[in-house]
Protein backbone atom coordinates (compact mmCIF):
# COMPACT_ATOMS: atom_id res chain seq x y z
CA UNK A 1 0.00 0.00 0.00
CA UNK A 2 1.22 3.30 -0.79
CA UNK A 3 2.40 5.60 2.14
CA UNK A 4 2.06 9.42 1.87
CA UNK A 5 3.94 11.53 4.67
CA UNK A 6 2.06 14.92 5.46
CA UNK A 7 4.61 17.19 7.56
CA UNK A 8 3.34 19.54 10.20
CA UNK A 9 4.91 22.96 9.18
CA UNK A 10 5.03 25.73 11.69
CA UNK A 11 5.96 28.32 8.93
CA UNK A 12 6.39 28.78 5.64
CA UNK A 13 10.60 28.36 6.07
CA UNK A 14 9.24 25.33 7.35
CA UNK A 15 6.92 24.24 4.66
CA UNK A 16 10.04 24.26 2.26
CA UNK A 17 12.43 22.21 4.40
CA UNK A 18 9.68 19.88 4.38
CA UNK A 19 9.44 19.83 0.68
CA UNK A 20 13.41 18.99 0.29
CA UNK A 21 13.32 16.50 2.94
CA UNK A 22 10.44 14.36 0.30
CA UNK A 23 7.38 15.44 2.23
CA UNK A 24 4.53 14.46 -0.09
CA UNK A 25 1.94 17.24 2.02
CA UNK A 26 2.38 19.69 4.51
CA UNK A 27 -0.10 21.20 7.09
CA UNK A 28 0.66 24.76 7.30
CA UNK A 29 -0.53 26.54 10.82
CA UNK A 30 1.04 29.02 13.33
CA UNK A 31 1.28 28.69 16.91
CA UNK A 32 2.25 25.16 17.64
CA UNK A 33 2.24 26.22 21.36
CA UNK A 34 -1.41 25.88 21.23
CA UNK A 35 -1.79 23.05 19.07
CA UNK A 36 -1.71 24.93 15.63
CA UNK A 37 -4.05 28.05 14.54
CA UNK A 38 -4.56 29.61 11.29
CA UNK A 39 -1.32 30.81 9.68
CA UNK A 40 -1.14 34.86 8.12
CA UNK A 41 -1.91 35.25 4.78
CA UNK A 42 1.82 35.95 3.52
CA UNK A 43 2.70 33.06 5.03
CA UNK A 44 0.47 30.89 3.00
CA UNK A 45 1.24 32.84 -0.03
CA UNK A 46 4.99 32.95 0.03
CA UNK A 47 4.34 28.83 0.17
CA UNK A 48 2.23 28.79 -2.80
CA UNK A 49 5.29 30.33 -4.50
CA UNK A 50 8.14 28.30 -3.49
CA UNK A 51 6.01 24.56 -2.95
CA UNK A 52 4.96 22.25 -5.74
CA UNK A 53 3.47 19.85 -3.21
CA UNK A 54 -0.07 20.07 -2.06
CA UNK A 55 -0.93 22.84 1.00
CA UNK A 56 -2.97 22.35 3.81
CA UNK A 57 -4.16 25.31 5.28
CA UNK A 58 -5.28 25.66 9.28
CA UNK A 59 -8.52 27.00 10.04
CA UNK A 60 -8.07 27.52 13.72
CA UNK A 61 -8.57 31.15 15.11
CA UNK A 62 -7.31 30.58 18.38
CA UNK A 63 -6.02 27.60 20.72
CA UNK A 64 -8.22 25.57 23.69
CA UNK A 65 -11.39 24.05 22.72
CA UNK A 66 -12.97 23.62 19.37
CA UNK A 67 -16.49 25.81 20.52
CA UNK A 68 -16.68 28.65 18.51
CA UNK A 69 -18.58 31.81 19.13
CA UNK A 70 -20.20 33.33 16.23
CA UNK A 71 -17.40 35.78 15.70
CA UNK A 72 -15.21 32.99 15.68
CA UNK A 73 -17.02 31.16 13.27
CA UNK A 74 -17.68 34.43 11.25
CA UNK A 75 -13.52 34.63 10.87
CA UNK A 76 -13.36 30.74 10.01
CA UNK A 77 -15.48 31.83 6.96
CA UNK A 78 -12.99 34.69 5.84
CA UNK A 79 -9.94 32.55 6.26
CA UNK A 80 -11.06 29.75 4.31
CA UNK A 81 -11.60 32.13 1.24
CA UNK A 82 -8.64 33.59 2.00
CA UNK A 83 -6.77 30.50 1.97
CA UNK A 84 -8.67 29.08 -1.60
CA UNK A 85 -7.62 32.55 -3.16
CA UNK A 86 -3.95 32.38 -2.49
CA UNK A 87 -3.87 28.67 -3.66
CA UNK A 88 -4.41 26.65 -0.78
CA UNK A 89 -5.23 22.87 -1.91
CA UNK A 90 -7.00 22.05 1.00
CA UNK A 91 -8.29 23.46 4.71
CA UNK A 92 -8.03 21.49 8.07
CA UNK A 93 -10.86 22.41 10.80
CA UNK A 94 -12.99 21.05 13.33
CA UNK A 95 -15.85 22.45 15.30
CA UNK A 96 -17.76 20.49 18.61
CA UNK A 97 -21.03 20.89 19.97
CA UNK A 98 -21.28 21.87 23.64
CA UNK A 99 -21.52 18.14 24.84
CA UNK A 100 -18.61 16.82 22.87
CA UNK A 101 -20.16 16.01 19.16
CA UNK A 102 -19.54 17.00 15.92
CA UNK A 103 -21.33 20.63 15.02
CA UNK A 104 -22.57 18.61 11.68
CA UNK A 105 -24.60 21.97 10.60
CA UNK A 106 -21.32 24.24 11.04
CA UNK A 107 -19.01 21.95 9.34
CA UNK A 108 -21.53 21.68 6.60
CA UNK A 109 -20.99 25.58 5.73
CA UNK A 110 -17.65 25.16 5.88
CA UNK A 111 -17.38 22.44 3.69
CA UNK A 112 -19.62 24.04 0.95
CA UNK A 113 -17.21 26.98 1.34
CA UNK A 114 -13.93 25.43 1.27
CA UNK A 115 -14.69 23.23 -1.87
CA UNK A 116 -13.27 22.01 -4.42
CA UNK A 117 -9.84 21.93 -1.37
CA UNK A 118 -9.74 18.87 0.17
CA UNK A 119 -11.08 18.87 4.13
CA UNK A 120 -9.56 17.60 6.74
CA UNK A 121 -10.83 17.50 10.20
CA UNK A 122 -8.52 17.78 12.30
CA UNK A 123 -7.75 16.50 16.50
CA UNK A 124 -11.03 18.35 17.46
CA UNK A 125 -12.46 14.55 16.40
CA UNK A 126 -9.93 13.09 19.72
CA UNK A 127 -12.08 15.83 21.88
CA UNK A 128 -15.29 13.98 20.66
CA UNK A 129 -17.67 12.42 23.58
CA UNK A 130 -18.11 8.99 20.84
CA UNK A 131 -15.42 8.62 18.31
CA UNK A 132 -17.89 6.16 16.06
CA UNK A 133 -20.44 8.60 16.34
CA UNK A 134 -17.88 11.15 15.03
CA UNK A 135 -16.63 10.13 11.94
CA UNK A 136 -20.12 8.64 10.96
CA UNK A 137 -20.94 12.27 11.04
CA UNK A 138 -17.80 13.15 9.15
CA UNK A 139 -18.40 10.96 6.72
CA UNK A 140 -21.90 11.62 6.44
CA UNK A 141 -20.66 15.42 5.77
CA UNK A 142 -18.17 13.88 2.60
CA UNK A 143 -14.70 15.15 4.64
CA UNK A 144 -11.69 13.78 2.64
CA UNK A 145 -9.69 13.07 6.23
CA UNK A 146 -9.53 12.84 9.84
CA UNK A 147 -6.16 13.84 11.77
CA UNK A 148 -6.29 11.86 15.06
CA UNK A 149 -4.18 10.48 17.99
CA UNK A 150 -6.59 8.05 18.53
CA UNK A 151 -8.51 9.79 21.30
CA UNK A 152 -4.70 9.54 22.99
CA UNK A 153 -1.75 11.78 24.08
CA UNK A 154 -0.28 9.66 21.15
CA UNK A 155 -1.21 8.02 18.26
CA UNK A 156 0.86 4.93 19.03
CA UNK A 157 -1.31 4.44 22.38
CA UNK A 158 -4.02 5.36 20.27
CA UNK A 159 -3.56 2.56 17.72
CA UNK A 160 -6.55 0.45 18.19
CA UNK A 161 -8.91 2.63 18.48
CA UNK A 162 -6.97 4.19 15.29
CA UNK A 163 -6.95 0.67 13.14
CA UNK A 164 -10.97 0.10 14.26
CA UNK A 165 -11.54 3.42 12.98
CA UNK A 166 -10.11 2.78 9.71
CA UNK A 167 -11.70 -0.51 9.54
CA UNK A 168 -15.35 1.11 10.27
CA UNK A 169 -14.62 3.71 7.52
CA UNK A 170 -13.91 0.91 4.95
CA UNK A 171 -12.42 3.69 2.46
CA UNK A 172 -15.23 6.10 2.55
CA UNK A 173 -12.58 8.56 4.51
CA UNK A 174 -9.03 8.43 5.00
CA UNK A 175 -7.86 8.11 8.66
CA UNK A 176 -4.66 9.76 9.30
CA UNK A 177 -2.64 9.31 12.06
CA UNK A 178 -0.98 11.90 14.44
CA UNK A 179 0.51 13.23 17.07
CA UNK A 180 3.82 11.69 18.93
CA UNK A 181 4.81 9.97 15.25
CA UNK A 182 8.86 9.78 14.85
CA UNK A 183 11.42 8.44 13.28
CA UNK A 184 11.98 6.11 15.96
CA UNK A 185 8.37 4.91 16.38
CA UNK A 186 6.57 5.29 12.89
CA UNK A 187 7.34 1.44 12.08
CA UNK A 188 5.27 0.56 15.10
CA UNK A 189 2.70 2.94 13.61
CA UNK A 190 2.62 1.37 10.17
CA UNK A 191 2.31 -1.60 11.64
CA UNK A 192 -0.32 -1.21 14.63
CA UNK A 193 -2.66 1.13 12.65
CA UNK A 194 -2.49 0.14 8.97
CA UNK A 195 -3.16 3.65 8.02
CA UNK A 196 -1.69 4.81 4.76
CA UNK A 197 -1.05 8.36 5.49
CA UNK A 198 0.80 9.77 8.22
CA UNK A 199 0.80 13.05 9.95
CA UNK A 200 4.46 13.66 11.49
CA UNK A 201 6.21 17.35 13.44
CA UNK A 202 9.71 16.85 13.23
CA UNK A 203 11.69 19.76 13.84
CA UNK A 204 15.34 20.92 15.01
CA UNK A 205 16.62 24.21 16.94
CA UNK A 206 17.81 26.70 15.64
CA UNK A 207 19.85 29.07 17.45
CA UNK A 208 19.41 32.64 17.10
CA UNK A 209 21.83 34.79 15.36
CA UNK A 210 21.88 37.71 17.77
CA UNK A 211 24.50 39.12 19.50
CA UNK A 212 23.14 41.33 21.92
CA UNK A 213 20.61 39.34 23.93
CA UNK A 214 18.67 41.08 26.75
CA UNK A 215 17.78 38.01 28.89
CA UNK A 216 15.43 39.63 31.44
CA UNK A 217 12.92 40.49 29.30
CA UNK A 218 9.97 37.71 27.81
CA UNK A 219 7.71 38.06 24.96
CA UNK A 220 5.69 35.70 25.94
CA UNK A 221 5.77 32.36 28.31
CA UNK A 222 8.82 32.55 30.98
CA UNK A 223 9.77 29.23 29.71
CA UNK A 224 10.14 30.31 26.10
CA UNK A 225 13.64 31.57 24.67
CA UNK A 226 13.40 34.46 22.19
CA UNK A 227 16.93 33.12 21.29
CA UNK A 228 16.26 30.63 18.98
CA UNK A 229 13.55 28.62 17.17
CA UNK A 230 12.29 25.64 16.17
CA UNK A 231 12.05 24.39 12.26
CA UNK A 232 10.86 21.69 10.09
CA UNK A 233 14.07 19.71 9.64
CA UNK A 234 14.48 18.21 6.20
CA UNK A 235 16.89 15.72 7.21
CA UNK A 236 14.19 13.69 9.67
CA UNK A 237 11.44 14.18 6.99
CA UNK A 238 13.94 12.46 4.39
CA UNK A 239 14.70 9.31 7.45
CA UNK A 240 10.61 9.18 7.60
CA UNK A 241 10.46 8.81 3.93
CA UNK A 242 13.28 6.30 4.14
CA UNK A 243 11.45 4.00 6.90
CA UNK A 244 7.72 4.60 4.97
CA UNK A 245 9.43 3.21 1.41
CA UNK A 246 10.92 0.31 3.65
CA UNK A 247 7.53 -0.90 5.12
CA UNK A 248 5.69 -0.48 1.42
CA UNK A 249 8.45 -3.34 0.37
CA UNK A 250 7.44 -6.36 3.02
Amino acid sequence: MTKLLEACVNSAVSAINAQAGGAQRVELCENMMEGGCTPSAGAIQFARQKLHIPIMVMIRPRGADFLYSDDEFEIMKHDIVMAKDLGADGVVFGILTPDGSIDVARMRQLIELARPMQVTCHRAFDMTADPFKAIDDLISLGIDRVLTSGQSDSALLGAPLISELISRAAGRIIIMPGHGIKEHNLREAIDLTGASEFHMYLTKKVPSSMKFIRDNVKMGKPDFSEYGCEVVDAVRIRKAGEIMKEGMKD
